[in-house]
């Protein structure tokens, strides 16, 4: 590919994102984008349609996915690039995924239940699409949709937020697993927007577990804390990457969109580790 932009981190309706893929497609076409990856959680559904559209349009679309894991007891987000999104073993471990959220998110449901909401699982069903994976978002449109809050981010301040009384912790994967889980359909893995919480311990744990890459840019990493991580992938050989995070709608980010991303030699150097 020749010079040019890209957003490797966004979000479709398959997970927490309220743009469907040929949506994503367009927006990134306008943003003046020449490759794009959807980094849904837990899930692929939306590949297929954006690299099919996105031939449509010239946009070069990187199979992605983001997968909540662990370490130490903390957690953390790990991006997968040029996975191959039809593996069996690959969408078997996401289904999996998928199930133990939808059951984490019963359990907060039963909660709010106690505290006086009367939303059901089926109401947080009917935010999300077909194989959506399910989460705290949902809860919380519902939540507003039911009137039982105010608004989107007063659901997560006062009741689901972490911490707060309808909180349940997500069952993760460890960070290990992730990453060995992403290797063996073909792709690399990236940590996802670090920022201060990964220490220097973690990196290394994460980099012997054969860790591709660090994402760089993020709307949460301030310009200090980017060249911080870039002096991190320089000194272990890693691979870096970034993106807007893009979700839309109740998140209200769209100025996040279009100024936030990497160059299209950032991706060739991710498609040469490849063919090592």
């Amino acid at each position: 590919m020749a010079s040019g932009k890209a957003d490797l981190h966004m979000h479709s309706v398959y997970s927490d994102g309220r743009l469907t893929p040929r949506e994503l497609v367009d927006k990134s076409s306008k943003a003046g984008f020449q490759a794009m990856s959807i980094t849904d959680h837990d899930t692929v559904g939306a590949i297929e349609e954006a690299i099919d559209y996105g031939q449509s349009k010239g946009i070069y679309v990187i199979p992605g996915l983001e997968i909540s894991a662990e370490i130490d007891d903390m957690e953390i987000h790990i991006l997968g690039y040029f996975i191959d999104y039809k593996s069996e073993n690959l969408l078997e471990h996401l289904s999996s995924f998928r199930k133990s959220r939808l059951v984490r998110s019963g359990m907060i449901v039963d909660k709010l239940n106690e505290m006086g909401s009367k939303i059901t699982i089926g109401n947080v069903m009917s935010q999300a699409g077909e194989e959506t994976a399910i989460g705290r978002p949902h809860i919380a449109m519902a939540l507003n949709e039911e009137g039982f809050v105010g608004s989107y981010n007063e659901a997560f301040y006062k009741y689901i937020g972490d911490g707060k009384p309808a909180y349940i912790r997500k069952p993760n994967t460890s960070a290990k697993d992730a990453i060995d889980l992403i290797s063996a359909s073909g792709g690399l893995s990236f940590v996802a927007h670090p920022g201060r919480f990964v220490s220097d311990d973690v990196f290394a744990r994460l980099i012997s577990y054969g860790l591709d890459g660090i994402e760089i840019v993020h709307p949460s990493h301030k310009k200090e804390g980017m060249a911080n991580l870039q002096r991190t992938a320089e000194l272990n050989f890693l691979l870096t990457s970034g993106g807007s995070d893009y979700h839309g709608g109740s998140r209200n980010d769209h100025k996040n969109f279009g100024s936030y991303y990497v160059t299209i030699d950032q991706i060739n150097n991710m498609k040469r580790r490849l063919t090592y």
